[in-house]
């Protein structure tokens, strides 16, 4: 809780559920980031948080900026930032959704198919392209292998085939997992893609450029390792696997720049046991798996929760509030609530800045969207 935010929701008093996000912390994230890969490009993938007073910031810091859909493209240059400084990353697009990036001056588009690379060929003629490659995410609490990536063979395979095909085979990218605690998670993956680099020069096809994705984590209930620990891991595998070749690098952060910079205020709504010898209350929030916190799907991300109240501590359910059975936040974790608790209480869960209002249902049970205030 930053002095700012605190302020703010003493003075503004706004409706819950809430997010406030301080902007002083985006920034320090930012210049950590950069210390810790001071010759990376920073892309900051905007799905995490794509408010306009964050997009704004950090397009006067120098940021550039990793897209999912045109959408997101509009809304960086909305913001101030230049489509030069934009890179389409989703694998996952509609051919007239690449034409229209082009068309407004993006350059830098990710594949990891043939029938992608298609699209690519035929939509965005002269573009730059890079291939992602698979990874297990083993580490990391909100993995992200399976759907998005190929295998290194298959990636090598179409970035020679790209160099026939009208656009710039540029380079290779992979995601290590949401939240990944370990900074040795992105050696593996280097070596990978130092690999395809190698294989494709042999074929007479230079890549470029190498984006090692995001992962960096936010601070929830447990601490993480500083980011200078994961700069330097990163940055010793470069060295070791590409020598003194080490292409461009890109990073894709998300997490890392927003996560810690908001919280949530939530109201108690109810408080219940299911049985008269239930030992465990049932803690009902006015935010839940589809108000913004989809992330506690099978309790992977574990916000930190806070509470005025001082009573002695008990463990306690947490859930949302609406008509569906598979709104609980928390019910195997160790989450314990003071035995004073009230309806009507206010909560603040912590490090919620990523990837909460994005997740956000439009109007499920008809409770309207999560607020977000910039301060």
């Amino acid at each position: 809780m930053t002095k700012k935010i605190q302020r703010f929701l003493a003075e503004q008093r706004p409706a819950t559920p809430c997010l406030v996000v301080d902007l002083d912390i985006v920034a320090d994230a930012y210049r950590k980031l950069r210390a810790a890969v001071p010759t990376a490009g920073i892309y900051y993938a905007i799905k995490a948080n794509p408010a306009p007073e964050i997009l704004r910031l950090l397009a006067r810091l120098g940021s550039s900026f990793d897209t999912a859909s045109v959408n997101e493209i509009d809304m960086v240059l909305a913001a101030g930032g230049s489509a030069e400084r934009i890179s389409y990353g989703n694998t996952i697009k509609k051919k007239r959704d690449i034409a229209a990036a082009h068309a407004r001056g993006v350059k830098l588009f990710a594949f990891d198919s043939g029938a992608e690379l298609d699209k690519l060929a035929e939509a965005a003629p002269g573009a730059k392209v890079f291939c992602r490659i698979l990874t297990s995410g083993v580490g990391a609490d909100w993995p992200l292998s399976r759907k998005f990536g190929c295998e290194i063979e298959m990636a090598r395979d179409l970035l020679v085939e790209a160099a026939a095909r009208g656009v710039v085979p540029h380079g290779v990218s992979f995601h290590v997992g949401s939240q990944q605690k370990d900074p040795q998670a992105w050696d593996d993956a280097i070596a990978q893609a130092a690999w395809i680099f190698q294989e494709c020069e042999a074929r007479g096809v230079k890549l470029s450029m190498l984006n090692i994705g995001g992962g960096f984590p936010a601070r929830y209930r447990r601490d993480m390792p500083a980011m200078a620990s994961y700069g330097e891991a990163i940055h010793e595998s470069l060295s070791r696997h590409f020598g003194n070749n080490i292409p461009e690098i890109i990073v894709e952060p998300g997490r890392q720049m927003v996560g810690d910079a908001g919280i949530i205020q939530t109201e108690v709504v109810l408080i219940s046991r299911k049985g008269r010898n239930d030992p465990r209350r049932w803690v009902y929030l006015d935010i839940g798996k589809f108000g913004g916190l989809a992330e506690t799907m099978d309790e992977a991300i574990q916000y930190p929760i806070s509470t005025p109240r001082k009573g002695k501590l008990e463990r306690v359910i947490l859930a949302g509030p609406t008509c569906d059975s598979a709104d609980v936040l928390y019910e195997k974790a160790d989450y314990r609530m003071p035995i004073d608790l009230q309806v009507g209480d206010k909560l603040e869960i912590r490090s919620t800045g990523a990837y909460t209002t994005t997740y956000a249902s439009v109007a499920f049970n008809g409770f309207e969207p999560i607020k977000t205030y910039c301060v």
